[in-house]
């Protein structure tokens, strides 16, 4: 029998389910991917049902390897991705969840985190996990959960109740029924986002445990990113297949980019953006709003980057098409938003559930800003697009000026990946305001990539990160073309807009 070549990654992001087939050189063979509903309980909450989570990336994943022609003995591993601080709780012997999970997104928690702030515990989670006390982390929807689910938190304290992002809430779903019971384990790039792992050393933090009430005892194992996780229940693909890689989403898409050392950055343009630079095996705090993560870990080692995050990026296009009813279909932005030489000077914040990386006002609302009698809807999608590069922008300013800080270097290049990445128009403002090359990939689809990369690491289909650092292949490098004194008055309209969203 021959060995098996291909890879499956598993990507399950916050508007839809993914599957994708990949061969040896990370060329696509199949996907298959479906939405699933979101819930809005009420305004600033985001809720999705871990069970269509679920149902949905096991029916991606058998139909993608059905487009490709395989079965379960032609996939060497399988690797998981994941919107990341999504938080599901369930009941261990029934494996059914006690509330839906609540979304990165979500913002219910403000008040939990500035009553910890207030309790002066904000440079306590800071030094220990390199995050900001922000709804936007799943310590606090956990705390949440387990005050206000009923009996919630006696269950737990019983220790029948398991806590998971949502790496451990498929783990657990492809491994439920073997022997020995299913694996409940997350990887520390997933951890990391959690506010209960101390970064420096890779393990829950019993301090910050007990700050939020949370027993230890329903949290997943730590592991790395690439090892053997376990294997699929036999009746789910056809045989049992092992899961050699999980990490979250953002973590994989910097591995699926190749950016293995220090100074390489990337931004994913998806539902948010998401801009990562890798600081190797330093652990750096940023002195500008920035947040520090761990990196996808290939091996014990620990690695680690800088992150910025924007949480309305492309669903910005969603909301001119669902919201405002400008578009028909999410692809036609581009063609309207080009009707119009600029944005007439219409600048839009699209503070729909508040601000992220670098101003972290998690009150902030959207707003459309410098209309007049001659704006139009056209200013407005355009308008719409560039304000995913200007807060895109504002994050790599952030991090260059960190990176110089530390010794280092200003970032002097950009990859991106992710849906909107596509969008010429998009990518040629980016590089503009940015004033460095922004390159995009031949493989745009780089989060499921590094997923399928690690796993093959995992299962031994790789010799190490050089070979993969070969296989990354550039499709187009947008140089910057603007000048920067328009740049910096661009820069400046879009900051004064910014502090609209802010006003009382």
């Amino acid at each position: 029998m021959t060995t098996p070549t291909h890879l499956l990654a598993l990507d399950q992001g916050t508007s839809s389910s993914r599957s994708i087939v990949f061969d040896r050189g990370g060329h696509i063979v199949a996907m298959a991917q479906r939405e699933f509903r979101q819930i809005y309980p009420q305004p600033g909450w985001v809720e999705h049902d871990p069970i269509e989570l679920w149902t949905t990336q096991l029916a991606t994943a058998r139909e993608a390897m059905a487009l490709a022609g395989l079965a379960a003995r032609d996939i060497a591993a399988i690797g998981i991705t994941n919107q990341r601080e999504t938080t599901v709780v369930w009941n261990r012997r029934t494996g059914v969840p006690i509330h839906h999970a609540i979304v990165w997104q979500d913002r219910r928690t403000a008040a939990i985190c500035s009553a910890l702030r207030e309790r002066g515990l904000e440079d306590l989670f800071r030094s220990r996990t390199g995050l900001l006390l922000d709804p936007y982390f799943s310590g606090t929807k956990l705390k949440w959960i387990l005050d206000e689910v009923p009996g919630a938190r006696a269950a737990a304290e019983r220790g029948e109740l398991a806590f998971g992002t949502v790496d451990s809430w498929l783990l657990w779903q492809l491994t439920r029924d073997q022997p020995g019971g299913p694996v409940h384990a997350t990887d520390v790039s997933n951890a990391s986002r959690t506010l209960m792992l101390n970064l420096h050393t890779g393990q829950w933090d019993d301090e910050l445990l007990k700050v939020l009430e949370v027993p230890r005892e329903m949290l997943p194992q730590v592991r790395p990113s690439s090892c053997l996780h376990g294997h699929t229940q036999a009746d789910l693909l056809g045989a049992p297949i092992a899961i050699g890689g999980v990490a979250g989403d953002q973590q994989c898409a910097l591995f699926g980019q190749a950016c293995f050392t220090p100074g390489l950055a990337k931004n994913t343009y998806g539902t948010g953006c998401f801009m990562l630079m890798h600081t190797g095996d330093a652990c750096q705090m940023s002195a500008h709003g920035l947040i520090t993560t761990r990196a996808a870990q290939p091996a014990a080692a620990a690695q680690f980057a800088l992150e910025g995050s924007v949480f309305i990026g492309g669903a910005v296009v969603q909301w001119l098409r669902d919201g405002l009813h400008a578009i028909d279909r999410s692809a036609a932005v581009q063609a309207l938003a080009q009707s119009v030489p600029d944005s007439g000077g219409v600048m839009f914040v699209p503070a729909f559930t508040g601000l992220g990386a670098p101003y972290w006002q998690p009150e902030a609302r959207g707003a459309i800003v410098g209309l007049t009698r001659g704006s139009t809807v056209a200013h407005i999608a355009r308008a719409a697009l560039e304000s995913i590069a200007f807060q895109s922008a504002t994050l790599l300013q952030a991090m260059s000026r960190d990176a110089v800080a530390a010794g280092g270097l200003p970032v002097t290049e950009l990859r991106v990946d992710g849906g909107a990445c596509v969008n010429d128009l998009l990518m040629q403002f980016q590089a503009d305001l940015l004033g460095v090359p922004v390159v995009r990939p031949q493989v745009i689809e780089t989060t499921a990539l590094g997923a399928a990369y690690l796993a093959g690491l995992g299962c031994g289909l790789y010799g190490g990160l050089d070979e993969l650092g070969a296989l990354w292949r550039p499709e187009h490098r947008f140089e910057p073309r603007m000048a920067r004194d328009r740049v910096a008055e661009l820069m400046g309209h879009w900051e004064h807009a910014v502090r609209q969203t802010m006003a009382p």
